[in-house]
């Protein structure tokens, strides 16, 4: 690894390597806070931004800055995130129309209120408040000096009430903070060169820009080339290249969305400025960073969501150890559908997140003989912990390989990031953990181990409705399809309509198959978390899939589905029908136990069918009690 780790320098600040931790509301706070971005300090990388931080009293976020009240706090994060090496700034927000809560403070360059959040039409700004507004984040940035931060952004991206100024979608001013590009940019411009006055040359600033807007009639890639020259010109050190707007209905960074999809923005934005350029979105492997730095298409990488996921990532990275990555896989279900929430994120793959100090691994003094039944996400992340802790771990897989059902989803092209999973802990097993395959596990082998703890993580099955026609020739699982099962015929009839069924439709169609997809529920999609259900909804709808709603299915027969719906009769034709009602909890070995093991544990699916999100978390702290 090469230019990646070479130190390199925004402004008068020197960084270690060329990895950003950009701003995420984490929405922790106290040592929460201060524990989670040390612990990616220790990781190794090069600079670290917190907030959105909040400026104006009547807009506060988890964490603010618009009064020296905050600075002591402020002063004891930023050195303890400094004492290993990294850099830190802090991120001024102010959301404008994006406000989080009703009220007349909801504010923005104009009166257009926003499609997403409280949709609450906003009072646009007098140019007194405007400028009073750039007085507090210029103050604002002026605290953040003072509480020993190394730099300050200003998030001019996203749809925030900076992004509101710039765009011509919601400003329609027709004062000197409006009309032509020149005047947009005035606000952003006159922040600039107000918190320079304050903040002096040599403290850095930084400011995160959308390389494209994404919303109708907003700025593209074009109109953001001139903005960013003018910033350039204005003195800003460098510039974060961020994608589109919360409210964009373009994918920006589901795992449906390629590896690195977004940088040709950075690479234009570079072209044109004389500073340092940040490339984000879908960056999550320091092999595609390396490259995307030696093509010269930007000068350093953001990393949010991936070092979340593994903290230790530029360590890892440095020291080449690749295969001990712990991968983010851009599933947002603990992060971005909590933040979008207002609820503190966590994350799939790292239960850890939020509780560093709780989770850090403590060594038993008295190892005990552990046997884990079930190589799923639950039973591997037991193991992993228990072997750490120092237990004797065995762990049993009827299958030939890791993984459970996250093998089935991760079987679709466009899932495979699900794959890293399995990879992970198949590395980290091969460790410390005896691990046997394709092995059926039965009360009598437990019994003959003699084990100290039994963790059974069996998983789940899909469930079969006893609807009249279930056992017809033409009726399969959604699993079936998943492993590889071809179904007959053009027109396929999907029995569920939540995210494993909503997943199979789209396979199905992808392959041509004309799909329906029938639900008793008044949605489909509904187990979906927030930030991939659109998405998934707006792909159902290009791909002309059929969706019934509120409606039961009555009977199977030759030709198709007979349905219910409104108290009405009807026929829905298909040459295949595939169910995907659901999973059971598959329990059999542990009720069998129980009572003739001292420490027994249910974990995962297999105690109760959620998400991979769930199953991690159990068997970390299972692992932790034991």
């Amino acid at each position: 690894m090469g230019i990646l780790f070479e130190d390199t320098k925004i402004g008068s600040m020197e960084l270690k390597n060329r990895i950003v931790m950009p701003s995420i509301g984490c929405f922790f706070t106290d040592d929460r806070l201060k524990n989670f971005y040390v612990e990616r300090a220790k990781g190794g990388v090069g600079l670290i931004f917190i907030g959105p931080t909040g400026i104006d009293e009547n807009e506060p976020s988890y964490v603010n800055i618009y009064s020296d009240e905050f600075i002591p706090e402020l002063k004891d994060l930023s050195g303890a995130v400094q004492a290993y090496g990294t850099k830190i700034g802090l991120q001024l927000w102010h959301p404008g129309r994006y406000s989080f809560f009703p009220g007349d403070h909801i504010v923005s360059a104009s009166d257009i209120p926003a499609p997403i959040f409280t949709r609450q039409r906003p009072r646009a700004l007098t140019i007194p408040e405007i400028e009073k507004i750039e007085d507090e984040f210029a103050e604002g940035a002026l605290r953040t000096k003072k509480a020993g931060f190394n730099c300050v952004e200003f998030i001019a991206a996203t749809g925030y009430l900076i992004s509101q100024f710039l765009s011509p979608c919601t400003n329609k001013r027709t004062d000197r903070y409006g009309g032509s590009i020149e005047k947009r940019m005035r606000f952003l411009l006159e922040i600039i060169e107000k918190t320079r006055e304050k903040v002096g040359d040599n403290f850095p600033i930084l400011c995160r820009i959308s390389g494209n807007e994404f919303v109708d009639g907003g700025n593209t890639l074009d109109e953001q080339k001139i903005i960013a020259k003018a910033l350039d010109d204005a003195g800003v050190d460098a510039l974060n290249v961020n994608v589109g707007w919360h409210e964009s209905r373009v994918d920006q960074m589901s795992m449906m969305v390629p590896r690195g999809n977004f940088i040709y923005l950075a690479k234009g934005i570079k072209d044109v400025v004389n500073i340092p350029i940040i490339a984000s979105h879908r960056i999550n492997d320091p092999i595609l960073a390396e490259n995307i730095l030696k093509e010269k298409k930007a000068d350093l990488i953001a990393m949010a969501r991936p070092l979340i996921a593994d903290p230790e990532l530029p360590n890892k990275a440095k020291e080449g150890r690749y295969d001990e990555i712990r991968t983010c896989i851009a599933c947002n279900q603990g992060c971005f559908d909590n933040v979008f929430s207002g609820l503190p994120i966590t994350c799939v793959v790292n239960p850890a997140v939020g509780n560093e100090e709780e989770y850090k691994i403590k060594p038993v003094e008295d190892p005990k003989k552990v046997i884990v039944v079930g190589g799923g996400p639950a039973g591997a992340e037991a193991a992993r912990v228990a072997a750490l802790r120092g237990h004797n771990v065995t762990l049993y897989e009827k299958d030939d390989r890791l993984g459970g059902q996250i093998n089935l989803i991760s079987a679709w092209p466009e899932m495979e990031e699900f794959a890293n999973i399995p990879r992970y802990y198949l590395t980290q097993l091969r460790k410390n953990v005896e691990i046997e395959f394709g092995r059926d596990v039965t009360p009598d082998l437990i019994m003959r181990e003699n084990p100290d703890v039994v963790i059974v993580a069996t998983g789940a099955s899909p469930i079969i409705p006893g609807v009249p026609g279930v056992d017809r020739d033409n009726v399969i699982t959604a699993f079936d399809i998943l492993r590889g099962r071809e179904v007959d015929g053009e027109n396929i009839v999907i029995m569920g309509g939540g995210g494993v069924g909503c997943d199979v439709a789209l396979f199905l169609a992808g392959k041509g198959k004309k799909v329906t997809i029938v639900e008793m529920l008044g949605k489909v999609g509904a187990d979906i978390g927030r930030t991939t259900r659109w998405i998934v909804k707006k792909r159902i709808r290009e791909a002309k899939i059929d969706i019934k709603t509120g409606t039961k299915a009555v009977e199977i027969v030759e030709g198709g589905l007979i349905v219910e719906e409104d108290g009405k009769r009807g026929f829905i034709e298909g040459d295949g029908i595939v169910l995907s009602v659901g999973t059971r909890s598959n329990r059999g070995l542990y009720d069998a136990l129980s009572g003739k093991i001292s420490e027994l544990y249910l974990i995962g699916d297999s105690s109760k069918p959620r998400k991979a999100l769930d199953a991690i978390r159990e068997g970390a702290e299972i692992a932790r009690q034991i």
